[in-house]
């Protein structure tokens, strides 16, 4: 329905969907007045409209009118370029169109938000789990909604229903400061979305969860009397966790370096044998890894002089491949080895053969005739995925959502620009080819092998800064490493390599 607002002497007419939360009205009240959300109020019968508001008892009418409060910012910016509708667009503009995805609009200190669904979206399965899924909770049904709306368009997309439900859903992101809406810290929200999908079926065997399957590790700890160790049996406990965390000490310069440190840590607990507190060493062990694991890179301690969370700047290089090997069990890393092995080598020979391919097209005649590429590349890697099943552990296998081989590839990045947690400006970044994953496409269908070789020439990244969507080339990303208040990578996503 149509309603009108009043504002500072001026009378608007704007969309009114009662099927839509408040802060889809708020959103529209905006684009016409330029009130920021956080400090608008519109008075509704009753008192104040608020996001929690029940438009039934509201009972607007069209051609109703509201007045509204609030001092007025910079009205949104209109398009640079006049906007194009998808039916008016040749086939090439559509094409261009809708290859790059696209950004979220800031709904004020949202960045953390934004920069996290846009990376949650490389792991394609979770898209597939809610498309099958009947969610109960608001908030995932948002959370598929929105990912379903942004394939759909090439024009940025506001996310205010998914934030209204995600501020139902954890109150601590509804936090105001001084009459605005508090930063909050990418991390919790990246905790707290995965969170939100525990009950969500797996879209594979709907007698499992998706979570646990696709994207939660399985870890073992043990923990020993220090130096007394005969003198006491250690304990054992097993547990799932939603990602590994790297600790940042003086002495870490590496991703892999911190996480496997972070594996073992030193504790003081009353020992039950001695009768007094005693030192203890817990060491932790991963017993199955996920076809997706999350890293934590531990950025913010609690400082007790300032009293906040404050950002370690250390510069921590990260990998583009991460072989999580060596943080596994023995008798994990047994099932693994085989298949991680051949998947390295699976890739220098492939990338051995595109050096040969490309060689011959940059020849003519007799010249290029005289180039063996052997084998064509479909058949070549039908070959290569018919040895890895070979080698993959009977158990593994049948483990839906988990790593065959342990070897994983970087394809996402939460990163946090500032001095603490709660301030500063997040981003987020995903490699491209991420978005057009062939691995998720019939492995028995025909291969073009030039567009085969440039897609796994293209490893540049697209950066989501909120609605601005670029492009990032890959020799910049060790940028994101840190060692200052500039972005430094904070969570990261890899995805378990396939043949």
């Amino acid at each position: 329905m149509d309603v009108n607002i009043k504002h500072a002497g001026k009378t608007h007419s704007v969309r009114l969907d009662p099927s839509a939360p408040p802060a889809a009205f708020k959103d529209a009240v905006y684009q016409v007045t330029g009130i920021p959300v956080d400090r608008m109020k519109v008075m509704v019968k009753g008192g104040v409209l608020k996001d929690d508001s029940d438009w039934n008892k509201i009972a607007p009418k069209e051609g109703q009118t509201f007045m509204v409060i609030g001092a007025a910012g910079e009205l949104p910016k209109p398009p640079e370029k006049p906007i194009t509708f998808i039916e008016d667009m040749e086939d090439t503009e559509l094409a261009e169109a809708f290859a790059r995805p696209v950004g979220l609009t800031n709904l004020g200190n949202t960045c953390y938000m934004n920069a996290t669904l846009q990376a949650l979206r490389v792991v394609t399965p979770i898209q597939t789990a809610l498309n099958k899924a009947t969610p109960n909770a608001p908030l995932v049904r948002q959370l598929r909604d929105l990912y379903s709306g942004m394939t759909k368009t090439s024009d940025s997309v506001v996310p205010s229903t998914f934030l209204t439900s995600l501020r139902a859903a954890v109150p601590q992101f509804g936090e105001v400061i001084r009459g605005h809406y508090a930063q909050q810290d990418a991390e919790e929200a990246y905790t707290q979305i995965l969170n939100s999908l525990r009950e969500v079926n797996d879209p594979e065997d709907a007698s499992k969860k998706f979570l646990e399957q696709w994207m939660m590790v399985d870890i073992q700890r043990e923990t020993k009397l220090e130096g007394n160790a005969d003198s006491e049996p250690p304990t054992i406990s097993t547990e799932k966790a939603l990602k590994v965390e790297c600790h940042i000490t003086l002495q870490t310069n590496y991703l892999s370096q911190g996480i496997s440190s972070s594996m073992e840590t030193k504790l003081t607990k009353r020992s039950p044998t001695l009768g007094v507190d005693a030192p203890y060493v817990q060491t932790t062990k991963v017993t199955r890894l996920p076809a997706f694991l999350s890293v934590h890179l531990v950025r913010f301690a609690w400082r007790a002089d300032v009293n906040k969370k404050a950002k370690i700047m250390r510069r921590i290089k990260f990998d583009m491949t991460y072989d999580a090997l060596d943080i596994c069990t023995e008798d994990y890393k047994s099932k693994l080895r085989p298949v991680n092995r051949k998947l390295v080598d699976i890739e220098k020979a492939r990338a051995e053969r595109r050096k040969i391919r490309l060689r011959k097209r940059g020849l003519t005649g007799a010249d290029a005739m005289d180039v063996d590429e052997g084998e064509p590349e479909a058949e070549q890697r039908k070959k290569e995925r018919a040895e890895i099943g070979e080698l993959v552990d009977a158990q593994v296998k049948a483990d839906i959502g988990s790593s065959q081989g342990g070897l994983f590839d970087l394809v996402a990045i939460v990163t946090h620009k500032g001095a603490a947690a709660d301030s500063g400006h997040y981003i987020g970044f995903a490699k491209k080819s991420a978005f057009h994953d062939p691995t998720y496409v019939d492995p028995n269908a025909q291969i073009d092998t030039k567009a085969l070789d440039d897609y796994e020439a293209d490893e540049d990244w697209y950066k989501f800064d909120d609605d601005k969507v670029s492009i990032f080339p890959r020799d910049k990303l060790e940028t994101l490493a840190g060692g200052g208040e500039d972005s430094s990578a904070y969570v990261l996503v890899y995805k378990s390599r396939v043949a």
